[in-house]
C-alpha cells in the first residue's frame, strides 16, 4: 500500500548509516535532520556530517538547520548551508528563543533563492505570517508539528486542513506534517493533500503495516500472546 501513496515521505534522522541505505530506496523523496537529533547521535561536525551525507544524495531534498538564535548570524549560517548543494533546504525556526518571528529574515532568504524549510510551526497565525514572506521566494517547505499539536490535546487534522489553504499565497511552498505519532498519521495527511510528511526511524518499521487486514492482524496479536506466555514458562 506504501506505494500507492500521493503524499511525499521524508526520513527524519541523523544516523549516516541509516540515512545512506534509506536513500537507495526511491520512495523516500527526502531526508529532514536537526541539531537535537545530530546531538543524541553524538555527532560534533555539523558541516563534515552535512558534506558526507551530500556526497551520496544529490538528487532529493536535504534539510539542515540553523543553529544561531540572532538574526544576522542566522542568515550567514543560512546561506554557508545554502551553498552546500542546489537540494539544501535551510531549516530556519519560526521564532528566536525570545519569542520573536523570523518572518523578515525568512522573506529576505527566500526572495534572494535560499530554499528554506521553517520549522516548530504550530499555529496558524505563525502560518499566516511565514505564508506571507515566502509568497514570492523559492521553493520552500512550512513545517506544522502536527505530532506536537496532538501531544498538547488539540487534534491536528482541522489546522493542517486550513494550514494548505492559507499556503496557497505561496504556489512554491510545500506544507511538511512534522513530528508524526503513528502511521495513521500518514493516512490523515494523505487525505488532505498534504505534500510531505516525515517518518522518524521509530515510525519506519511500522509502515509495512499500513493498510494490514485487521482480522489477521487480531490473529497474530493473539498467537505473539500465546507464544509469550508459553516462552516465559507461566504456570497457575
Amino acid at each position: 500500500m506504501r506505494d500507492s501513496l500521493e503524499i511525499k515521505i521524508f526520513a527524519d534522522g541523523a544516523d549516516l548509516a541509516t540515512i545512506l541505505q534509506l536513500a537507495e530506496d526511491p520512495f523516500f523523496k527526502g531526508f529532514t535532520t536537526n541539531p537535537s537529533l545530530m546531538w543524541k547521535a553524538g555527532l560534533t561536525d555539523y558541516a563534515a556530517f552535512a558534506g558526507r551525507l551530500l556526497e551520496h544524495i544529490s538528487d532529493r531534498p536535504i534539510s539542515f538547520e540553523v543553529f544561531a538564535d540572532e538574526p544576522a548570524e542566522m542568515r550567514r549560517q543560512a546561506l554557508l548551508i545554502s551553498g552546500w548543494g542546489d537540494n539544501v533546504y535551510v531549516k530556519i525556526p519560526v521564532t528566536t528563543t525570545q519569542g520573536v518571528s523570523t518572518s523578515p529574515l525568512v522573506r529576505d532568504l527566500s526572495e534572494a533563492g535560499v530554499k528554506l524549510n521553517v520549522t516548530a510551526v504550530m499555529t496558524l497565525a505563525q502560518v499566516e505570517t511565514i505564508a506571507a514572506a515566502l509568497a514570492d521566494g523559492a521553493p520552500s517547505l512550512v513545517s506544522v508539528f502536527a505530532g506536537r499539536i496532538a501531544d498538547a490535546g488539540v487534534d491536528p487534522v482541522p489546522l493542517m486542513r486550513d494550514a494548505l489553504e492559507i499556503l496557497r499565497v505561496a504556489p512554491s511552498s510545500e506544507l511538511l506534517w512534522a513530528s508524526p505519532r503513528e502511521v495513521l498519521n500518514v493516512v490523515q495527511a494523505e487525505e488532505i493533500g498534504c505534500h510531505v510528511i516525515t517518518l522518524t526511524y521509530e515510525l519506519l518499521p511500522k509502515l509495512p503495516l499500513l493498510g494490514k487486514d485487521l482480522a489477521e492482524f487480531s490473529l497474530e496479536t493473539v498467537r505473539m500472546f500465546h507464544r509469550d506466555a508459553e516462552a516465559a514458562g507461566f504456570r497457575l
